[in-house]
């Protein structure tokens, strides 16, 4: 597990971490194939794919996680200290499910994990 010292360094995985993705989106193109052709192209179309990505838990205390998601499962590879106003915010943004408790990044928590980790200004505002 990377800390937040050694993700700053590691600027090739930043450029790969995939702003956009969450953890629903996650699992249905990796992990339920084939529900997601009625969106278009966006599902793994080949076992080597990867999605880089940060997602909170609701139960951890309040960090960001890095998850590199394949075909074949999940790996953590780096957790980020944040705020804890912006991490129960992103939390409660995303509302609650019984039984998950992972929930994606706000457009405020990815900024500042952006900002945090040196990572190239954000373009979209969701």
């Amino acid at each position: 597990m990377m800390t937040t010292e050694q993700l700053k360094t590691d600027k090739a995985l930043i450029d790969e971490i995939d702003w956009s993705m969450t953890p629903e989106k996650a699992i249905e193109m990796y992990l339920e194939w084939g529900t997601g052709w009625v969106r278009g192209h966006d599902f793994v179309s080949s076992h080597g794919q990867e999605s880089i990505y940060f997602v909170i838990y609701d139960w951890e205390e309040p960090q960001a996680t890095l998850i590199r998601r394949t075909v074949d499962g999940a790996d953590e590879i780096a957790k980020v200290p944040v705020p804890a106003q912006l991490f129960k915010q992103a939390a409660d943004d995303d509302g609650y499910s019984p039984g998950v408790g992972v929930h994606p990044l706000n457009l405020p928590l990815k900024e500042w994990v952006c900002d945090e980790i040196g990572g190239p200004p954000l373009n979209f505002s969701s």
